[in-house]
């Protein structure tokens, strides 16, 4: 996306509530999230399909956003989606920024870059592969794991991460108790992957 695009001072947010980081690398942090509409990505298991036309959101002012996040006391915030790289996020990052809040990416890759973040964790999907400029960014790769395939699209990404990306590995929602333990079975084999659950859904917070 290019930085000479205007600044998008209104966002479709989808919702944003104040919890605790459920899953990844940063699991248990408390954090702000918000979730922007639109997606063009449009995963089979997606759990938050309702996200993924925009136009059934609403913008919302960026300023009053981050005027909700100060008052929640959070300091930290979480971008997620639907696929939040469908916007141009600067203006959000520069207003975030300026109240010193860390700011978390949460995305498929699939589209450039926009903002500035203290952490981006990638997502690959196989129906839009991520980009290679944003693999080159990614501080963290969690690859869901749906079936068996899913291992070797696991490899391929992190192949094609920076040396000191996290690897994660995270056993899709519906199928968690098929497929965790093939997970943990995987990382024992392979131990630069490390597992990530959906606490969150466990002890059933936002």
């Amino acid at each position: 996306m290019s930085e000479n695009r205007p600044y998008l001072t209104e966002l479709p947010i989808v919702e944003e509530f104040y919890t605790l980081q459920g899953e990844g690398i940063q699991t248990g942090r408390a954090a702000y999230f918000l979730r922007i509409g639109g997606c063009d990505v449009g995963c089979a298991w997606c759990d938050t399909k309702e996200s993924w036309n925009f136009q059934l959101w609403p913008p919302r002012k960026v300023d009053d956003v981050v005027k909700r996040v100060l008052e929640a006391g959070a300091d930290s915030v979480v971008v997620t989606g639907g696929e939040p790289l469908s916007w141009d996020l600067n203006y959000l990052c520069q207003k975030l920024k300026e109240n010193q809040l860390l700011i978390y990416l949460e995305t498929s890759g699939s589209q450039p870059l926009s903002g500035t973040w203290d952490w981006i964790c990638v997502s690959p999907k196989k129906n839009a592969p991520p980009l290679q400029e944003m693999m080159d960014l990614a501080h963290e790769l969690k690859v869901i794991i749906h079936d068996t395939s899913d291992f070797a699209w696991a490899e391929e990404n992190a192949n094609k991460s920076r040396p000191e990306c996290h690897l994660l590995l995270q056993p899709e929602w519906s199928r968690h108790d098929q497929m965790t333990p093939l997970v943990v079975e995987y990382i024992k084999k392979n131990p630069r992957w490390r597992l990530s659950l959906q606490t969150h859904k466990f002890i059933r917070i936002p």
